[in-house]
């Protein structure tokens, strides 16, 4: 460790999808460098081609690690401790971050992290609010995931709920794609549906039923495959009465409605973990949570919320930058795990389908649960 730093300074290597992503964070987890470089290539193709992002991850790295440590005015050999997104991801993705810094680590002798992608995402809105911390019910809405969880404290956590098929951001790039919208489908959403009507269309709110209870297996889990099968009927019978060009002119209503129609799911779901928990503090992660109807939907009905007093009540969320798949939070992510004095070995590797540490299930059960995705 380096006589400058109480604590370690952390190199944060994230390569789990389509970003190639590295951080720098000091000892009181300030941001000196960052860098997060987005492959374009994908939008040809109207989703993440695995071989092309791993290509792409193994021409970048060098370079992003290098603009990343210029940025924090520091060298290489000053690093203390590596951590790297080990899981979940695509393989091929991640085995680019996980090589890199396995060598890196081992020819400086220093310790190195596997950092679990979607505990990252819990600890990104922390950096820029320090009172992010828990206890907190948090959200965690990505292209690969949708999870709801009671973090007791970091690296314990309970499993409310998750998907039963569609991630939240996958259900968004699908009707992106069948708007004629380009990929990613979330910003591309929020932003046609800024000119439209969400009550245009009535769409449905899957597993969200006034008569379900705190014990039913529906209570926190969220569906997302009936209501992106609603849209295509919806488009489909558009398409039928109104001929050619309808769709497109009727393409921010349906956005507005399905965005809607979706954030009204998440944040009543929410709620109902904010009610059975006592807890009147959410944390939003992923890159879902980037969206702004979500964001101020989840604060406006937190704040009418009689758990808790008015003043304990908060939304924390991250910037959009933080937000997205980022080196930042993995360094984050890797320190906590590090003075908890986890460190990997040479032989460990990256998993595509790497369980959520510390996370047991709803009604407690023992182990390390495995979360849908």
């Amino acid at each position: 460790m380096t006589g400058a730093w109480a604590r370690p300074l952390v190199l944060g290597l994230e390569t789990s999808c389509d970003e190639t992503s590295a951080s720098v964070i000091d000892a009181e987890d300030r941001i000196l460098g960052h860098v997060i470089l987005s492959q374009d290539v994908h939008e040809v193709f109207g989703g993440v081609v695995p071989e092309l992002a791993a290509r792409a991850h193994l021409q970048k790295v060098d370079a992003v690690v290098d603009r990343t440590l210029r940025e924090a005015g520091v060298a290489l050999e000053d690093i203390d401790v590596f951590g790297v997104t080990t899981g979940p991801g695509l393989i091929g993705a991640l085995l680019v971050g996980v090589c890199w810094t396995k060598a890196v680590a081992w020819g400086l002798d220093r310790p190195w992290v596997g950092v679990h992608h979607m505990e990252a995402h819990l600890f990104a809105p922390s950096l820029e609010v320090p009172e992010a911390e828990p206890p907190f019910v948090g959200l965690l809405v990505s292209g690969g995931h949708t999870m709801l969880i009671h973090a007791e404290a970091w690296g314990r956590y309970r499993l409310l709920g998750q998907t039963r098929d569609d991630a939240a951001g996958e259900a968004f790039d699908k009707v992106a794609k069948l708007l004629g919208l380009p990929y990613p489908g979330g910003p591309s959403i929020q932003r046609t549906a800024v000119d439209g009507d969400p009550k245009r269309y009535r769409l449905p709110r899957p597993m969200l039923r006034s008569d379900q209870r705190p014990g039913d297996a529906a209570y926190y889990d969220v569906s997302f495959s009936g209501l992106k099968t609603a849209v295509v009927e919806l488009v489909r019978s558009v398409e039928e009465e109104g001929g050619e060009g309808a769709v497109e002119a009727a393409r921010a209503d349906i956005a507005a409605s399905f965005q809607q129609a979706a954030v009204d799911v998440l944040v009543a779901k929410t709620m109902r973990a904010v009610e059975q928990t006592g807890c009147p503090r959410v944390v939003l992660g992923g890159g879902v949570s980037a969206n702004t109807l979500l964001r101020a939907e989840m604060a406006r009905v937190l704040s009418a919320t009689p758990v808790g007093e008015a003043g304990d009540r908060h939304v924390f969320t991250a910037s959009p930058r933080l937000s997205l798949d980022n080196g930042a939070m993995v360094a984050r992510a890797a320190r906590f795990r590090y003075e908890q004095g986890e460190t990997a070995e040479m032989s460990d590797s990256a998993h595509s389908g790497m369980p959520f540490p510390g996370l047991t299930t709803e009604n407690g059960s023992g182990g390390t649960a495995q979360p849908r995705t």
